[in-house]
């Protein structure tokens, strides 16, 4: 089985190839992490080569989580394959569901496990082309301003987080 993803079909827990229930939309598992420095967020943009949302920015990183993956592992698996992340231990936050059209006819229905880690200033990243074309760090308060000002740039998650989750997502870690 190939890219199957935890999603629900009738009321029950299935795996189901990862096209396919975008292209239905149906509910299913994902992860997001934020990585976080001296009250900054770190973005990434994603490669061109994304089946959706290319070229757009998201949070530091997102998935979703093999068919009998733990979120937690799942996190730190995401984090060293788009970023070359390691070292980082983030901590469950929130869990949060939202649905969106991300293009092409497809749609994420996610129930995703929100985690957060804070980095130090030298973090070490190495970017994994076809996942990741760039990353940055934003202070929070910046990237709310740029998000709503260009909605467009960004992914359709990152500013449901933004405008529906912020507080339940990073609460008192960055003053937000």
């Amino acid at each position: 089985m190939t890219d199957m993803i935890p999603a629900w079909v009738n009321g029950t827990l299935t795996p189901v190839e990862k096209l396919e229930v975008h292209q239905r939309g149906l509910r299913h598992k994902a992860v997001s992490v934020f990585v976080l420095s001296r009250g900054k967020v770190l973005i990434q943009q994603r490669a061109m080569a994304k089946y959706h949302t290319p070229g757009l920015w998201a949070n530091t990183c997102c998935t979703h989580p093999d068919w009998v993956e733990d979120p937690a592992e799942c996190a730190l698996r995401r984090l060293r394959e788009e970023l070359g992340i390691t070292g980082l231990y983030p901590a469950h936050r929130d869990q949060v569901e939202y649905r969106a059209e991300v293009g092409g006819g497809l749609i994420e229905h996610e129930l995703v496990d929100i985690f957060v880690a804070m980095a130090p200033e030298d973090l070490k990243i190495d970017l994994n082309p076809a996942e990741v074309m760039a990353v940055k760090w934003v202070d929070l308060y910046d990237l709310a301003a740029q998000v709503a000002r260009r909605p467009f740039e960004f992914t359709p998650w990152l500013r449901i987080y933004l405008a529906d989750h912020k507080d339940r997502i990073f609460g008192t870690l960055v003053g937000a």
